[in-house]
């Protein structure tokens, strides 16, 4: 019999946690796949961050998600570490809420039509209106609606049957026995700890005192110490997801710990240094589920009040316990660049904020790109080693990045995504070998530049004017694609095409110059091979900015065949295609 009550008892719990997450992922969808990206972009102070850390908490049922996604925004440096710490306060008090869910579960009705009052008859109508809209329904919202009514029945479900199972042990002498052993400020506290610690839900470890006074056998003396015990046990998850992280990232999840044993510590010693002097008649309170969520809540709300003020010494305390590590390196031993070694692994579970960090770390490999093609200009005009090598080890760096970004997207692409996500997914992919092909030529710009350097080049002047020209128009198609993609101007976009066709038209031209002038004996051959790289060179880097402008183009419009694209806009050269063009037309002419 104890073994029968002991399996429904931690089957009680399987249910319970399992309903939490089911629950939580389902009011995450339906609050959109920007709520994670809600919490990092309104975190400007502390207060702010603070709330948010509540709500964002209360819908995701789970301050150990909250705190974690925290790491993941601290480890990428997408935010400050001191912003990290209010939002973690503000999670620690929004845990609190599924204690209220859990409630419900103590609704009792009498005979007749009050029955359908009780827990049993809401959970059981809950879940067939659940189970009805996730699977009878196409609606993408309704199927997520009924997600979360899953999840809370079985959530339900799992409360009731942990209060089952712990009712036949609440009429033995030794369960009593040890459950008034918990009194004892220390024991209770190091079994709240441990036990939470072990589930890793100090939510669920709350529910179960919950089903536990719902039998009428537990005091507040038993509970209160249990509740400082389940708040430091509450920090393991937390602590066990910064494995692997940096400095920032392990900083944060250690305030996490420290916040919870300095409120645990504050409350207790209090607590119990004025129950010595005044002895208060609470103790031996019996407690109810209401009851113990209002406790748990209230705890859990002195230590928000209490700390928030010492956010800067916890900030502090933490930066002096872990300490700076050096960069992050590759298996080759090669340095990442910043934006690459802090790709968060912790989001490809949050693909709005992978999404978002991918586009940060795509908008530093551009701004690299467009450098590193501006000093391969200028190695033309004025050739130096140092200058060169610097154009070479930037083509490398911008491969990492081509590779790191693309297994790191890919990842992305395995989860499950909404339509807009996709759509970026493909983008972002086409993007990154664009502009990877970009630094490519740049290189090979920097290398005519050895060449015309090293042979002593000297090209006739009207060489000299048309390579000027073209030059400067593709620095400006460049800087059109690049700030497009960087700030998703999709007004600078547009002007990209028209000004690829044009220097397409003048790379054309200048070939046929350069024919005419080698037939005139104007040009010797070797310096046509080299004029002609860098007419080749210049030509594909056009091309490529047109894939970056098209592909924005095309998420924008959804519209996914850009070879079709293409050939309909340059087919009708609309208006603004027509003005553009001429525009470039009067500014780059040879």
């Amino acid at each position: 019999m104890i073994a029968v009550s002991i399996i429904a008892f931690f089957g009680g719990i399987a249910l319970f946690l399992f309903g939490i997450t089911l629950m939580g992922d389902g009011l995450k969808k339906v609050a959109g796949d920007k709520l994670e990206l809600f919490l990092y972009k309104l975190t400007s102070n502390a207060f702010k961050g603070m709330v948010l850390g509540v709500g964002v908490t209360a819908v995701i049922q789970s301050s150990s998600a909250t705190s974690i996604m925290t790491i993941g925004f601290v480890n990428s440096g997408m935010m400050k570490f001191r912003q990290a710490v209010s939002i973690i306060l503000g999670s620690i008090l929004g845990t609190s809420i599924t204690g209220w869910i859990v409630c419900l579960s103590a609704i009792q009705g009498a005979g007749g039509w009050v029955a359908l009052l009780s827990t049993a008859t809401i959970t059981g109508i809950v879940a067939i209106i659940g189970i009805y809209l996730r699977k009878f329904t196409a609606s993408q919202v309704k199927n997520q609606v009924g997600e979360i009514l899953m999840g809370f029945a079985v959530l339900m479900y799992g409360m009731t049957a942990i209060t089952n199972a712990v009712k036949p042990f609440c009429e033995t002498d030794s369960f009593l026995t040890f459950l008034s052993a918990m009194a004892n400020p220390l024991i209770g506290i190091l079994i709240g700890m441990v036990f939470t610690a072990l589930i890793q839900s100090s939510a669920a470890a709350v529910g179960i005192l919950q089903a536990l006074a719902m039998t009428g056998v537990l005091q507040f003396q038993e509970a209160f110490p249990m509740l400082l015990g389940i708040a430091v046990g509450g920090a393991l998850p937390v602590l066990i997801s910064s494995i692997g992280a940096n400095v920032n990232g392990v900083r944060t999840a250690l305030v996490h710990l420290l916040i919870d044993i300095f409120g645990s510590l504050i409350c207790g010693v209090v607590f119990y240094a004025l129950n010595a002097v005044f002895h208060f008649s609470i103790m031996t309170f019996t407690l109810s589920a209401v009851s113990m969520a209002l406790l748990n809540t209230l705890f859990r709300f002195v230590i928000v009040v209490v700390l928030f003020p010492c956010v800067g010494i916890l900030e502090k305390m933490a930066c002096s316990i872990v300490k700076d590590k050096p960069d992050v390196v590759d298996e080759t031993g090669e340095v990442l660049p910043e934006p690459i070694a802090r790709l968060e692994s912790r989001f490809i579970q949050h693909p709005a904020l992978a999404l978002e960090q991918s586009h940060q770390a795509i908008d530093a490999m551009a701004t690299l790109t467009q450098q590193s093609l501006q000093d391969a200009f200028d190695l033309l005009n004025n050739y130096s080693v140092e200058e060169f090598q610097k154009v070479r080890k930037a083509e490398k760096t911008v491969d990492i990045y081509e590779d790191k970004l693309g297994e790191y997207i890919i990842q992305i692409s395995s989860r499950e995504l909404s339509k807009k996500q996709n759509e970026q997914v493909y983008a972002f992919l086409h993007s990154i070998t664009d502009f990877e092909r970009i630094s490519d030529h740049a290189r090979n710009v920097a290398e005519c530049a050895q060449e015309i350097h090293e042979k002593d080049i000297q090209f006739s002047d009207a060489a000299v004017r048309e390579l000027r020209v073209l030059r400067e128009a593709i620095t400006e198609v460049v800087s059109l694609a690049t700030s497009a993609f960087v700030n998703g101007d999709m007004e600078l976009a547009v002007k990209v095409e028209p000004l690829e066709e044009l220097i397409d038209n003048l790379c054309d031209e200048m070939k046929n110059h350069h024919t005419e002038r080698l037939q005139r004996g104007e040009c010797a051959l070797e310096k046509g091979f080299v004029f002609n790289d860098l007419i080749t060179n210049y030509e594909r880097i056009s091309d490529h900015c047109s894939n970056i402008a098209v592909g924005m183009i095309e998420m924008e419009s959804e519209v996914f065949d850009t070879h079709k694209y293409l050939s309909s806009l340059k087919k009708m050269k609309d208006e603004t295609f027509t003005k553009y063009f001429e525009e470039y037309q009067d500014k780059y002419s040879i």
